[in-house]
């Protein structure tokens, strides 16, 4: 009798174990859809049984273009009621754009309870470069789009909310809505704020790669950025992490911030690639 009661104790620990790991939100990137991420989706539901995986379908493809703060106050309303349906916390990944729309809803929403956080090639320290700009405005050249995106009709799309060009910060930080504010460039009345909700993070992934070829430059993945003379400063030489602006270097004094380098692998296919999945998202969703 003992031993059947062992084996039948053993089995329910086995089919719990396979529900135990948190939801998953999933948001994609610029010019795609929810479709980009299925991928994604079903290699976490694969591999880790039971795991509930919510795969965002707003803002998709040319309404992706639609203001920053616009696509976090509406997916993060999505994103809290999801948390409030799980109090034990949720993961959150998002890729290209979507990590940028992902890390402004967790330092803005301070009731969702976000476990890990893991950025997939987003360009959190913004972007300064004409392959990414090409993908949506193939007219438009690197060095002079400034004078579109540092202006009031500029800031009504994404992409000029997050354009960081080197050489013009006055303007980047007079007219840029989103990205000086939510990295506290900018102090504003809720820069406390964006800073505590970032440290109620269990876990910050910040994953990107040499070969990405479209976040320019690529270490802006990982919070590194250009000086004014276009030279890469490093995440944890840049202002962002030594004033410990928004969190960053107590994240990682704390053992909580996780910087992958992964050579290799082209932009499109970060949300594509199997041993992407496999190897570097999985271990960190508990």
């Amino acid at each position: 009798m003992e031993i059947k009661l062992f084996f039948f104790v053993l089995f329910v620990l086995c089919i719990n174990s396979g529900s135990s790991y948190k939801p998953v939100v999933l948001i994609h990137g610029i010019m795609t859809g929810s479709g980009s991420m299925e991928m994604i989706k079903h290699r976490i539901e694969e591999k880790h049984p039971g795991t509930i995986v919510y795969n965002v379908n707003r803002f998709e493809h040319w309404s992706s273009l639609e203001t920053m703060w616009h696509q976090v106050l509406e997916i993060g309303l999505d994103i809290a009621n999801i948390s409030a349906s799980h109090p034990e916390g949720i993961n959150l990944i998002g890729y290209s754009q979507g990590g940028l729309v992902a890390r402004g809803i967790v330092q803005t929403f301070p009731n969702v309870s976000i476990s890990t956080f893991i950025s997939l090639s987003s360009p959190q320290a913004g972007q300064y470069g004409a392959g990414f700009l090409h993908l949506v405005f193939p007219g438009l050249v690197k060095d002079t789009v400034y004078e579109l995106f540092y202006s009031r009709v500029g800031q009504h799309t994404s992409v000029g909310n997050y354009w960081n060009d080197p050489y013009h910060q006055s303007l980047y930080e007079n007219y840029s809505v989103y990205l000086p504010y939510i990295n506290n460039h900018i102090k504003s009345n809720k820069s406390a704020e964006f800073k505590n909700n970032f440290l109620r993070l269990k876990r910050l992934v910040l994953i990107g790669g040499p070969d990405d070829d479209v976040i320019t430059p690529w270490q802006s993945s990982q919070f590194g950025y250009y000086d004014v003379n276009e030279t890469v400063i490093e995440m944890k030489d840049q202002d962002i992490y030594q004033s410990d602006r928004i969190g960053l270097r107590q994240l990682d004094d704390s053992g909580r911030l996780h910087v992958l380098t992964i050579p290799g692998v082209n932009h499109f296919n970060w949300h594509m690639n199997v041993s992407v999945v496999d190897d570097y998202l999985l271990k960190y969703l508990d």
